[in-house]
């Protein structure tokens, strides 16, 4: 008998078909991935799984127990982790626990064994609130909520979104800890690193399976969505094409008459909370039209130093300057000429794509002309014209994420800051904003972006690394790589969050 097992499911949200005749089955203590760009059904299919959503025709059944007739049986043998934190942030580490052993009619004590390799992590924080965590640690925290009843199988929809490499590597290595427990587990998510660790995978797009097998098969057979061809910026006389391995595409190459001007100048900046230094003297600058990646596990200190120069906090001590402007005492010119992209989706998803866009331009107080000209051009660029009036909360991951990037720039700032952009997008969009974020700088605005995806931080001119509150490292890919004798970013980035000595809590 398979583990789980799904027969021609199909689910609709009006017009949308979310799911089309979905079969596969897994295996026992198998590890399954399913995978698949941004709209694809994968939130829905785990839905449906777990019992909190009721498919529209076909079975599914988990250990032999049928997902809409035997729904209490499901529960009791399904252990979700849906996309988004699902823990209450105002509850401490331990009540989290505590609740959800009570959901599940157990307590902590009964299922501490279960949970007692990952808990361990953070029990030593288990007074202080969820919200308070860092990413990874919210992230074992909600591991052990959904394997403190015992599970035997194990549901997880990109558990890993917005958490840094070092962090990530080590969820999957509880992962397949479990496995070795004889868990079943089937998950999402869009690094490919992850879908290597499954043993099969599959591949669902617009609601349809259009293959299963091992990683390797699928990812090859479906290159196009998972593997599409580097990013290039445009040609120019000393551009030699891929950004990744030609850095002569430098943003002296982008802006010639400008590249000297420095954007962000920061000065030995500290932001203490008591005695903690988030931020621990850190001093650099950046060039108009540069692309500057500043990289560091959760809990280094990056949302810290990007709150202060964004105008949203004031520094314990030291100086700054963005566009011209001091961050002590002219915040409030800051937000005018910035942009800024949160992790957390910042547009008002009951409103429409245009409807967005022209609240945003007005609120930098752009003139109606002007606002009417660029959104036509907008929605061209974007491919948009025929969702211009669809309600933003409707449209897909990936399309919001271009949206929310377009948005912030539309006024032309001299800066954008973008605060893991990409968070949960499948590579070919993620490659798609990319080219959003080349033709920005092409134009003279300064990227300043935040990312736990290694090959995005290929595509910038210049990169800094923060561990324990400094700065660890900057410089160009190239030059970062050649210092540690590393292969690439994504080994620069461990070899050095590894040596980070305080808690990312």
């Amino acid at each position: 008998m398979y583990s789980i097992e799904v027969k021609s499911i199909s689910k609709a949200y009006g017009k949308v078909q979310a799911l089309n005749e979905v079969s596969f089955a897994v295996e026992r203590g198998e590890v399954f991935g399913l995978i698949g760009p941004d709209g694809a059904g994968k939130t829905s299919m785990f839905r449906i799984l777990c019992s909190l959503l009721l498919p529209d025709t076909g079975m599914a059944a988990v250990d032999g127990f049928d997902v809409v007739s035997q729904m209490r049986e499901v529960r009791c043998r399904v252990g979700y982790m849906p996309g988004k934190f699902s823990l209450y942030q105002d509850l401490t580490v331990e009540e989290n626990l505590k609740f959800f052993a009570t959901l599940f009619g157990t307590t902590v004590e009964e299922g501490y064994d279960s949970i007692k390799a990952i808990y361990q992590q953070i029990e030593r924080f288990k007074d202080r609130r969820a919200g308070a965590l860092s990413g990874g640690m919210k992230q074992k925290l909600a591991l052990s909520c959904a394997l403190v009843h015992q599970p035997s199988v194990l549901l997880l929809d990109e558990p890993t979104t917005g958490v840094d490499p070092v962090s990530r590597k080590e969820l999957w290595e509880m992962l397949l800890m479990l496995k070795e427990r004889g868990i079943t587990i089937v998950a999402s998510t869009p690094y490919l690193d992850e879908v290597r660790c499954c043993e099969r995978v599959a591949f669902l797009d617009q609601g349809k399976v259009r293959g299963i097998g091992t990683p390797e098969a699928i990812l090859t057979e479906f290159s196009e969505i998972f593997n599409p061809p580097p990013l290039k910026t445009s040609p120019s006389p000393s551009d030699g094409g891929d950004v990744g391995s030609d850095k002569s595409a430098s943003p002296c190459d982008k802006t010639p008459t400008s590249c000297e001007e420095s954007v962000i100048e920061v000065a030995h900046l500290v932001k203490a909370f008591g005695d903690f230094h988030a931020v621990d003297d850190i001093s650099f600058t950046v060039k108009r039209g540069e692309i500057f990646g500043f990289l560091g596990a959760n809990g280094a200190g990056k949302t810290t130093a990007m709150h202060m120069l964004t105008g949203l906090n004031q520094p314990t001590s030291g100086t700054g300057r963005v566009v011209g402007y001091d961050i002590r005492t002219e915040y409030e010119q800051i937000k005018k000429h910035i942009g800024y992209m949160s992790q957390k989706f910042s547009l008002y998803e009951d409103l429409t794509v245009a409807e967005n866009i022209r609240l945003f331009a007005g609120i930098y107080g752009m003139k109606k002309k002007v606002v009417n000209r660029k959104m036509e051009e907008l929605l061209r660029q974007l491919k948009f014209e025929e969702h211009r009036n669809d309600l933003v909360g409707s449209l897909p991951l990936g399309w919001k994420q271009k949206l929310a990037f377009s948005v912030s720039i539309f006024h032309e700032p001299g800066v954008v800051f973008l605060d893991e952009p990409t968070g949960g997008v499948d590579p070919a969009t993620r490659r798609q904003f990319w080219e959003l974020i080349y033709d920005a700088a092409r134009r003279g605005i300064t990227v300043f972006v935040t990312t736990h995806y290694m090959d995005e931080a290929e595509y910038c001119d210049r990169i800094s690394i923060m561990v324990d509150g400094k700065i660890k490292a900057i410089g160009t890919p190239e030059e970062l790589k050649q210092a540690y004798g590393q292969p690439d970013m994504d080994h620069v980035f461990t070899y050095l969050a590894r040596q980070a000595t305080r808690s990312s809590d």
